[in-house]
């Protein structure tokens, strides 16, 4: 793993996700760390506590960890989403569409390549949890 990659302005959580199992087990952690497959929803009732959520992409093509995303922005949550594992640099402009706002690659990111990918597109095409608007409700309101 490489050194995280954040879009926010507060300090950096230090305390390591852990998983949902030894999470839910105890009353003061304020970090998580989700696998594929496991439903974020059980975080639903803590997520005021929550300073960090870790979710896990074990594969470049494994997407459920965008739903997870949009589920807990949707829900409330303003802490910091990080997506880790096997996060690409044509990756990063959906996922933080989706709500994430820090990212733990296995391999490094060209910080260049990750500015340029970021600013390619500027219309999108579909809604999402950053408030952007797609391109036809720009054209049609």
């Amino acid at each position: 793993m490489v050194e995280a990659i954040r879009f926010r302005d507060d300090e950096p959580h230090e305390e390591p996700a852990g998983s949902m199992d030894s999470f839910l087990d105890q009353s003061n952690a304020t970090a998580v760390r989700i696998e594929a497959g496991e439903d974020v929803r059980q975080l639903l009732p803590y997520l005021e506590r929550l300073a960090l959520i870790e979710v896990d992409f074990p594969a470049f093509g494994d997407g459920r960890g965008y739903s997870a995303a949009q589920i807990l922005r949707e829900q409330g949550y303003t802490g910091e989403l990080r997506a880790s594992g096997d996060v690409l640099v044509d990756q990063l402009a959906y996922m933080r569409r989706c709500g994430f706002d820090s990212f733990a690659p296995e391999k490094p990111i060209d910080p260049e390549v990750m500015e340029r990918s970021l600013g390619r597109y500027e219309n999108i095409y579909q809604g999402t949890t950053d408030q952007r608007s797609p391109i036809w409700k720009l054209r049609h309101g």
